[in-house]
């Protein structure tokens, strides 16, 4: 709440104001921004969210009951100085502009999200440009999406989440963008298993006399294969381009469909690829996201100086070869499914059950929730360490907080086994003054953090708090212990996509 909105302090109010008043208490309004900076496109979403209490009790959380688009930008080609420098004053200048446009200053905006994904990560000047934004780190959500990371957001983007949800059903998710192809495993409202290639439609960028004017490096060994080459200021063929776009829709649908086969598939791989996956026959439903998909679902007749139309075209053509006739769903969201808006934020509190082996290691701030699944067929090591490599991480350290949820309300031995778990992981940071952060849905924090701290011997500080629900692409502040039973407040910041899907 701002301090414009409180009632002076010798002003009645009237009946009208009371019922207003009250109407505060029990809902609310934010301003959020979702701003994304990809290797192709960059834009914004402005919108509104509407939060309501859930319980009658003042302790409720809140949560968003209704988001309304404001403004979306126009879509910009990401703007670069070189193959390796994004051009950040334009950048800064479009997004100046943008909140012009939209009529809105930055003081109108309560909370956002901006998010770098792709090739645009791995550019020598993505950090500056997050921490442009980290000036307001209190509104702003302040992410660096790698290709793990970038599929979990366009699965929940999208809608694709949302539809496996609702239909108890098994969805892929492939997400196709500039520089890379993103695939998500979804199943029952799961992501189970995330993937990713370096196949997309801006791998190769041309003028409108189809002369190269940029490359990136994967294009050379797809274009080897075709027994051609590629070379900046080179014009190219349309044949050139039609074989190049069908050799990429290829090797996306070698991953598809079960790969990848091909020993190029295999080398342009940047994660591992899917486990146990059998291909479309275990797949309900497809749905694409990313730049291309405006192309595949035939939004969008325009050429942007790349393959995207052409490679569209070629995916379609292998789509209609698929036998389940039914199978193709659209996306709620398709070019802005990686983040289409931002800041969802509730407030929860611990129970009384917690564990602080200092006191120094809180606040924190904008940590980020890993949230390892426990299933009996899989080990706790193992389960923390996929949750990790959701998010492109191959170890704990600083800025993460695990968020563990059990079944039923444990014995001593399974806290001990899920000690030895995590305990496995977080030894092998190399960042020992980076504390571990854990929330838990039941009351065991204090156990859990006992058995961490003084009976393992872990040598990074322990804080465990008890009663905290959190999930994927949340954010979470643990504040100080508060009040004579030193409960611990902690805010949950979210990200904020669709509620549903096409059906």
């Amino acid at each position: 709440m701002h301090e414009d909105d409180e009632y002076p302090e010798h002003f009645h109010p009237g009946p009208d104001s009371i019922v207003e008043e009250i109407e505060g208490l029990e809902m609310f309004t934010l301003k959020s921004v979702g701003i994304d900076i990809g290797s192709t496109t960059s834009h914004l979403v402005f919108s509104r969210l509407t939060l309501r209490r859930e319980g009658a009790a003042l302790s409720s959380k809140f949560k968003v009951s209704n988001r309304e688009i404001l403004f979306r930008s126009n879509i910009m080609l990401t703007p670069y100085i070189s193959e390796t420098l994004i051009d950040t004053e334009k950048v800064k200048t479009f997004i100046q502009n943008v909140y012009r446009e939209a009529g809105f200053v930055s003081d109108d905006i309560d909370t956002g999200a901006v998010v770098i994904t792709g090739e645009a990560l791995k550019k020598e000047n993505a950090k500056p440009i997050v921490e442009f934004f980290a000036k307001e780190s209190g509104k702003f959500i302040c992410a660096t999406a790698g290709p793990n990371h970038e599929a979990l957001l366009a699965a929940y983007g999208c809608g694709a989440v949302e539809l496996s949800r609702t239909h108890l059903a098994s969805v892929l998710n492939v997400d196709m963008g500039g520089g890379t192809t993103k695939f998500s495993l979804i199943q029952d409202g799961m992501v189970t298993q995330t993937a990713a290639i370096n196949v997309g439609a801006r791998l190769i960028a041309f003028d409108k006399s189809d002369v190269v004017t940029r490359v990136e490096e994967p294009a050379r060994p797809i274009m080897k294969e075709l027994r051609n080459s590629v070379d900046l200021g080179k014009k190219l063929t349309e044949n050139e381009k039609k074989d190049f776009s069908a050799l990429l829709a290829k090797l996306i649908f070698e991953i598809i469909e079960g790969g990848p086969k091909s020993q190029l598939a295999k080398e342009l791989m940047i994660t591992d690829p899917f486990k146990g996956y059998g291909g479309i026959e275990q797949i309900d439903f497809i749905i694409f996201s990313g730049g291309v998909s405006e192309h595949i679902y035939e939004h969008d007749q325009n050429s942007y100086g790349d393959m995207g139309p052409l490679l569209a075209k070629s995916m379609r053509e292998h789509l209609s070869r698929i036998p389940k006739k039914d199978i193709l769903r659209e996306s709620t969201e398709g070019i802005r499914a990686t983040v289409i808006g931002a800041g969802e934020y509730t407030i929860q509190a611990s129970g009384s059950t917690s564990y602080i082996s200092n006191r120094d290691a809180l606040p924190a701030f904008g940590l980020k929730v890993i949230r390892p699944f426990l299933e009996e067929e899989e080990s706790v090591e193992q389960a923390v360490r996929t949750a990790l490599a959701k998010f492109d991480l191959s170890s704990y350290g600083s800025g993460l907080v695990l968020a563990v949820s059990l079944p039923e309300q444990p014995d001593y031995q399974s806290i001990r086994n899920l000690a030895e778990g995590i305990a496995a992981v977080v030894k092998e940071s190399t960042d020992t003054s980076a504390p571990l952060y854990l929330t838990m849905d039941l009351d065991v924090a204090k156990s859990l953090g006992g058995v961490l701290k003084e009976e393992l011997k872990l040598q990074q500080e322990v804080i465990a708090v008890d009663g905290i629900d959190v999930g994927d692409l949340d954010y979470v502040d643990i504040g100080r212990p508060m009040g004579v039973s030193e409960v611990i407040p902690v805010t949950v910041k979210s990200l904020m996509f669709p509620s549903s899907s096409s059906d």
